[in-house]
């Protein structure tokens, strides 16, 4: 079992090259397993599968939103890493830090690719372990100089009109803050919800910004965030596109849902640098 100190210490600028490097070296996200979702006991199930001809992945991550009151995770994980043309096991890795460990790591890839270089000032919504994973992340690719954490309930105004970056981590199922007040450069990221359902940011941030998504197909199947604001299809901007140079395009709203390849690629990469 790789624990997950083993899986923190690949450090999230590693982590975001891994991802990097997987998207320009062809992987296409839009061929990947849907994530499937089993309701059991105190919460949900999440199945996350995905692969290529060399390796394969499954997690498995317990969703139990009454365990902050039991003074327990809300998330438990496990990941298991396989050889694919054998499907024999290769390693089994602590699914939650993995998740604490890629999230972030997605979403500073997307800053990476569309914030200005000199993005200095950071807002998070959110005071969980990825709220401040995404602090961490996110000042591996940007010279971040000021930082206000923001809990879900607390009032944002005069924080928002000045943020060079917006990060959203919360469980919020409604729009955290008024669209309106961002700057015209203003990056926000939001990460919180896999949904229809649910949304962190509003439709006036949506429209202003456009989205950059990590799949076309997870995005309209998942992301309440642009669901509800009625965004289509091909209005939606990929990592793919931007690490590739296949469009000039740069949205300003990074709106992630967590997906397969994504695990896959950070659990190869800890496990190869720990062999």
């Amino acid at each position: 079992m790789i624990s997950a100190e083993q899986v923190s210490a690949l450090g999230f600028p590693q982590a975001i090259k891994a991802l990097r490097d997987a998207l320009a070296g062809g992987l296409d996200p839009e061929r990947e397993p849907a994530r499937s979702r089993v309701e059991l006991g105190g919460g949900e199930i999440l199945i996350m599968p995905s692969g290529d001809d060399r390796i394969a992945g499954i997690k498995l991550v317990g969703i139990a939103p009454g365990n902050p009151a039991r003074g327990l995770p809300r998330i438990h994980g496990t990941y298991v890493l396989f050889d694919a043309p054998t499907l024999a096991p290769r390693a089994v890795l602590d699914g939650a830090a993995l998740t604490i460990l890629r999230t972030p790591a997605v979403s500073a890839l997307g800053v990476d690719l569309v914030a200005p270089p000199d993005a200095r000032e950071l807002v998070v919504f959110g005071k969980g372990p990825q709220a401040y994973a995404h602090v961490e992340a996110i000042k591996a690719v940007r010279p971040i100089a000021s930082v206000r954490m923001i809990g879900r309930h607390e009032g944002a105004g005069a924080h928002i009109e000045t943020a060079d970056i917006v990060a959203c981590c919360t469980t919020a199922r409604e729009p955290l803050f008024d669209g309106r007040l961002l700057k015209d450069d203003a990056v926000v990221v939001a990460v919180g919800s896999h949904e229809p359902e649910a949304r962190e940011v509003d439709t006036e941030t949506v429209r202003r910004c456009g989205a950059l998504v990590e799949s076309r197909q997870s995005a309209v199947r998942e992301a309440g965030d642009l669901i509800q604001a009625g965004i289509s299809e091909d209005e939606l901007v990929t990592f793919a596109d931007l690490v590739r140079g296949t469009t000039p395009a740069r949205p300003r709203l990074i709106k992630t849902v967590g997906m397969g390849w994504e695990d896959l690629v950070i659990a190869d990469a800890v496990v190869e640098a720990l062999a």
